[in-house]
């Protein structure tokens, strides 16, 4: 019983510290760069630009990879985003992706008179409420919130969050104590089958994003790269 409870505290404060944690944390830095891997093989990356104008805070994001086999390109996608905070709160959001040659999109923006979040995407359109937050792994915050915004489509997916404890880990032979949070959609799907099954991890010490680990017809890995202040 003593080691259930402690454990439970333990998930509590670091929810607790994470929750407390805003937008202003990331104020000072300039990038953050990460690679991507497809079963241990580098095949992209992803960058966020950070900057401040006046009371905005915008964050662009812009990312690709390729995947070939036997010479043959088997995907080709690529991605660019702008998420626009005031006062803490994410005011508008668009972005643009194409996956060989299909185009998917998300314009986002508070709709202040009705306390919504009106969302045009290529899978979803209409609005959610404040707490849904767009699924951008580099804020922290989204570990204590219910439902995630699809960055590349729009879709609102109700989502879990289980905090799995403190681990040592490697990244391109730096060594950080880690964050360890498991993302599942709410959902009766099977484990397989659901919209949302990604582990992710953040520096104990900063909350910075270091690394997510997903399994999609091979192993999906971000890894961080670079950080600028």
């Amino acid at each position: 019983m003593k080691k259930i409870f402690l454990a439970v505290f333990i998930s509590f404060a670091f929810l607790v510290s994470f929750s407390s944690a805003h937008v202003t944390h990331y104020k000072k830095i300039k990038y953050l760069k990460y690679d991507l891997f497809l079963n241990n093989n580098l095949i992209g990356s992803h960058i966020f630009n950070f900057k401040k104008k006046g009371d905005l805070f915008y964050v662009i994001g812009e990312g690709n990879f390729k995947i070939k086999k036997l010479g043959i390109e088997l995907m080709n996608y690529q991605t660019t985003s702008e998420e626009i905070y005031q006062n803490e709160q994410l005011i508008k959001f668009n972005s643009k992706t194409n996956q060989n040659n299909k185009e998917k999109y998300v314009n986002l923006e508070i709709d202040k008179n009705e306390n919504m979040i009106k969302v045009d995407g290529s899978s979803f359109k209409g609005k959610t409420d404040l707490s849904s937050m767009v699924g951008t792994w580099w804020n922290h915050q989204i570990v204590k919130e219910r439902k995630q915004i699809s960055a590349i489509s729009g879709r609102i997916i109700n989502q879990k969050v289980k905090f799995l404890g403190k681990e040592d880990i490697q990244i391109d032979k730096k060594n950080y104590k880690a964050l360890h949070f498991h993302f599942l959609s709410d959902d009766n799907k099977p484990l397989e089958k659901k919209k949302i099954n990604i582990h992710v991890w953040y520096d104990a010490d900063t909350l910075l994003w270091i690394k997510s680990s997903y399994e999609k017809l091979g192993q999906w890995e971000y890894r961080l790269k670079d950080v600028s202040f």
